[in-house]
Order: structure tokens, then sequence, then C-alpha cells
């Protein structure tokens, strides 16, 4: 896996994210793929080679190790992370595609023509939804694979001692696992952190939603009192004009002073 590739996708993404994107790149990077990269692979190594059962019969070996362990933790956090990083790139391809509209317009109208967005990097309309879609899809991975973790490893515990029974074994046989103690730090550890990933997932998206609420309710708002002073001053342009018509109606004409000639 490249993980250098994933890592330079992932961090082209951060500009376009929130504080709390932010946040959650970090503990992806630093306290999952790091983590994942430098110390899990050693803890499980060649699982299947350390778990060792008291019994020679031939295949019981392989049976109990499969019964128990259906799944490598190794491939399946492997697995975890492709799929809650990936959806990151659909962000980054939303803005390409902008760029894009946006260079086709400058070379079809001229440079000066009008924008077709402000800021291609800006969450509005499409982007914002390719954005909270992202965000939702991510803590239904995270959700599902500390689940799957749970349902097929029945808990996030390793007991020292496993009692095994399936055929071709001849009796039930004792079983025992590898640095137990180890393997459950470390499960845990990587449970906690997609759970914390997924709390920072869900703030995200209720800010992302109380934002988009508040700026909606201050243009209605900046609306209502555009129109509400265009009509005050509308409503006091005819009072006024009114009042005009009115003093010049009802101020009486001065009438002509009158002579009388005296005849002597």
């Amino acid at each position: 896996m490249n993980w250098a590739f994933l890592q330079g996708l992932l961090s082209g993404v951060n500009k376009y994210s929130t504080a709390f994107g932010r946040v959650w790149l970090s503990i992806v990077f630093l306290f999952r793929v790091m983590v994942f990269v430098v110390a899990a692979e050693k803890v499980w190594g060649d699982e299947q080679k350390d778990f060792k059962c008291n019994t020679a019969q031939p295949g019981c070996h392989n049976v109990c190790y499969d019964h128990f362990f259906p799944v490598s933790h190794i491939r399946l956090w492997a697995l975890q992370l492709i799929f809650v990083t990936c959806p990151s790139l659909l962000v980054v391809m939303h803005v390409a595609y902008r760029d894009d509209r946006e260079r086709k317009n400058k070379l079809k109208y001229g440079d000066n023509c009008r924008r077709l967005y402000e800021n291609t990097g800006k969450k509005r309309g499409g982007l914002w939804w390719t954005y909270v879609l992202t965000l939702v899809f991510k803590i239904g991975v995270d959700a599902t694979f500390v689940y799957l973790v749970y349902h097929i490893y029945e808990g996030y515990d390793f007991p020292l001692l496993i009692k095994c029974e399936q055929k071709p074994c001849p009796n039930k046989v004792d079983c025992f696992i590898a640095r137990p103690t180890e393997k459950r730090i470390f499960t845990l550890f990587m449970v906690v952190t997609s759970l914390a990933c997924i709390l920072l997932s869900i703030f995200e998206i209720v800010y992302l939603i109380g934002k988009r609420c508040r700026e909606c309710l201050s243009t209605s708002h900046r609306s209502r009192h555009v129109v509400t002073n265009t009509m005050s001053s509308g409503s006091n342009l005819m009072e006024a004009n009114t009042l005009k018509v009115g003093s010049e109606k009802t101020t009486p004409e001065t009438p002509a002073p009158s002579y009388s000639v005296a005849i002597s």
C-alpha cells in the first residue's frame, strides 16, 4: 500500500476542510495510519505461525485458527483506512471540476467576464452537499468496521486460552494466542480512535448545518430589512407629496386690491 500517495491526497483536501476536518485528518494520520504502519503489523506479524494448539492432529491447527480469526486484523484495518479516506477524493475532484469550468468560462468570454464561482473551494451549492455526504459515508464506514471487529471476534478481548472442538480435531483442544495482552491494547486503541473520528465527523456535520442555517436566516433577515426600508421610504415620499399637494390646494388665493376712483 502506497501510504505516501494517500497522505498527499488527504493533505490536498486539508485546505478545503473545517477545523473539525483538520483534527480528523490529524487523528487518522498520527493515531491510525502511523500506528498501523509502525507498530500494528509488527505486533501481529505471522499470526498463524504463533497460534499454538496442544495437539498434533493434521489440520486441527489450521481449522481452529480459521474459526477464531476468519479475517486478519491487519487486513481488516487496512480496508477500513482505505474506505474511510477515499471519499475525500470526491471533494478534490469536485473542486477540480469547478476550476475547470472557471477556466473554460474565461477562455470563452475573456478574463474580465463574470465569474461562475466566487471561490471554487468554498463549500456552497453542490460542493456543500458533496462534503456532507463524504462525512456521512465516513461515519458509516467507521461504524461498520467497529461492529465487524466486535461481531467477527466476539468482542474486543483476546483470551489467554481458547477451547477448540472443530473437526478434524479429535476432541476439545486448548489453543493459545501469541501476545494476547498486546493485541488487546492495540485493538482497543484502534477502536477508540475510530469512535473519536465518528464523533468528530458528527460534530462537523452539525457545525456545517448550523452554519448554513444561520447564513440563510441572516440573508432572510437582511432581505426583509431592505424591503421594509424601501417600503418605509416610499410611504414617507408619498406622504410628503400628499402634504405638498394638500398645502397647495388649501392655501387661499390673495385677492387683488380693489381701487375706487373718486370723481369729483
